[in-house]
């Protein structure tokens, strides 16, 4: 997935998600915490790939999956291509109106505005993203 785009949450906690992600994200897909400050959204395969994943470790380290699917919803957008994001998540990754979807390979995030610009204008220069390539080995 690709690309970057902004939205308004409304007043129900509703986020439109563009018809390109839609198409890649499927017709049920997943919303989680993410890693930093913003929630993502995984296809049904790529989270059934995560599950059995979590599923394979041993019960001993299961209690860090719990708060994950804990508040992990499954979205099936409404006809206008909405989906409503449960109040926890929402309060989780700041956000409040703005926000900010953008895609991630396998995965979409969903970024309050105001904290993704913020990233974006001082992670967004050559020298940064030269020193992104070299950690990725490009």
């Amino acid at each position: 997935m690709t690309g970057t785009y902004e939205h308004s949450i409304d007043a129900k906690g509703r986020l439109f998600i563009p018809a390109k992600l839609r198409e890649e994200l499927g017709v049920t897909f997943y919303l989680a915490a993410g890693v930093d400050a913003c929630l993502a959204m995984y296809p049904l395969s790529t989270w059934e790939r995560f599950t059995e994943k979590l599923a394979a470790l041993p019960m001993s380290q299961s209690a860090a999956a719990r708060r994950l699917f804990a508040n992990a919803a499954k979205c099936e957008p409404d006809s206008q291509g909405r989906i409503v994001i449960p109040q926890k998540l929402r309060a989780y990754a700041g956000l409040d109106k703005d926000a900010v979807i953008i895609g991630v390979n396998d995965r979409a995030e969903i970024w309050a505005a105001d904290v993704w610009n913020a990233s974006e204008e001082e992670e967004m220069t050559p020298e940064k993203m030269r020193a992104c390539f070299e950690a990725l080995g490009l």
